[in-house]
């Protein structure tokens, strides 16, 4: 068997070919023109547009430390393993194989230079970083797929990303009773593009600098271009004056689920029964709505009440209460399921859990950690702001991965240009075509 040469980072040395036989057919690893994710031709051309690599060459200061050099391209390197859903650091190696790196705009970074970099994170640095996530939705936003002048609503909740070392900086026990670390997130309903992501120790209660946060959330949606009416949704763990202040302070409206205290639930007893208007629910239950104002500043306080009905009635006797705090003005049953629809921060943040890298943290400490959150984060809005550009339906990433990322390719050269060989019959091949024009089409940020 003949030996090739497989070349890497650190230099050259020959390696035998990987070679199995079946019934069927041979095979055998040795096709350096073969691409494992041609799809990546997307991201790479969205970050063109974007101009990530130069703005995070420019932003990313990362002095007397070894992983300094060029962190533009680990950036890009780390967002592509992202999008082809690697969890592990280790996973950016299948970006090395075959052809793959003639089809990205950089060099393509080994795992250990990645961990490196990483650790080279300091607290300063990780701001750059979230600067870099601004000027990154920024730039998107001003190629014209942001909001613009229509109404949005911000959802914030916080997570637990479980780890599995107590050795980890930060690392510690929350409500949940689970070890890990508790970032804040706050995304878009309509979209589901993350605005704002902000690690902290897995001790950190829920609202803690939550008053901080919507701040500067509510800042970066306004400097991004984003001209509408703003809505924020929260739960209970948001409910404190803090955060309604800032709201008022920045003329966005709120809906945040209360804390049944015993002042909120004074203020429910007093519903009359009449005063409550029935809604559609399972067919074992009833449901309804009422409101009442609370507190000195008379706060609107909407109340949704349910009831168990049928063979387990008698587990749940009476009416369960759910109640949320809001300055809008509308019909209290459409703000009841516009307030419900908070839910949908969960399935962002299970996505992004799932399917883009944030199934665990992979570095003992906190910055390293940080920075993988906030990577993660762009490559999250690369793939929606890919999927808008070709205007098509929202999806999940593990869809979006499906459709336009996971897609065996082969590079071969003619006249001196680089051809991209996608397999005939794609499924997906009228949708990956108009994306690809669409975001040609996208005027260039500089």
């Amino acid at each position: 068997m003949t030996k090739t040469k497989t070349i890497d980072q650190k230099g050259t040395f020959l390696v035998p070919p990987s070679y199995q036989k079946s019934s069927k057919f041979s095979t055998i690893f040795d096709d350096k023109k073969s691409v494992s994710y041609a799809g990546l031709a997307l991201v790479d051309e969205m970050a063109k547009k974007l101009n990530l690599i130069d703005r995070a060459d420019s932003t990313i200061h990362l002095t007397d430390t070894a992983g300094a050099p060029n962190p533009g391209a680990k950036i890009m390197t780390l967002i592509e393993s992202f999008v082809t859903g690697g969890n592990y650091i280790d996973d950016a190696n299948t970006l090395r194989s075959g052809s793959t790196e003639k089809l990205v705009c950089h060099h393509v970074m080994a795992p250990s230079t990645l961990g490196t970099f990483l650790r080279s994170f300091g607290l300063g640095n990780v701001l750059q970083l979230q600067k870099l996530n601004f000027e990154m939705l920024n730039n998107a936003w001003n190629m014209g797929l942001g909001p613009g002048d229509k109404d949005i609503t911000v959802d914030i909740d916080s997570t637990i990303c479980e780890v599995y070392g107590k050795q980890k900086e930060g690392a510690n026990y929350g409500y949940t009773k689970v070890l890990g670390l508790h970032p804040l997130i706050a995304t878009i309903a309509e979209s589901g593009e993350i605005i704002l992501a902000r690690n902290r120790r897995g001790s950190a209660h829920t609202s803690r600098g939550a008053d901080f946060f919507v701040s500067e959330v509510i800042n970066r949606i306004r400097k991004a271009g984003a001209t509408g009416n703003i809505t924020l949704r929260a739960d209970s763990g948001f409910d404190n004056q803090y955060v309604k202040g800032v709201c008022k302070d920045k003329g966005v409206n709120y809906s945040i689920t209360a804390k049944l205290t015993g002042p909120v639930k004074k203020a429910i007893e007093l519903i009359k029964d009449e005063d409550f208007v029935n809604i559609d629910y399972t067919d074992n239950g009833i449901a309804s709505v009422g409101e009442t104002t609370y507190g000195e500043a008379n706060q609107r306080l909407i109340v949704r009440r349910t009831k168990i009905t049928g063979e387990q009635a008698q587990l749940f006797t009476g009416y369960q209460y759910h109640a949320f705090v809001t300055d809008l003005q509308d019909d209290k049953v459409k703000l009841d399921a516009f307030h419900r629809d908070h839910a949908i921060v969960e399935l962002n943040i299970k996505d992004l859990k799932e399917n883009v890298g944030l199934s665990h943290m992979p570095s003992y400490k906190f910055a390293a950690n940080s920075a993988w959150l906030l990577i993660a984060t762009i490559a999250y809005n690369m793939m929606i702001w890919i999927n808008k550009a070709g205007n098509n339906t929202k999806i999940t990433a593990k869809t979006f991965r499906k459709k336009f990322i996971n897609i065996a390719g082969r590079i071969t050269k003619k006249a001196r240009k680089l051809i991209l060989h996608l397999p005939y019959r794609w499924t997906y091949e009228i949708q990956w075509i108009r994306t690809l024009n669409a975001i040609y089409g996208l005027k260039f940020v500089t």
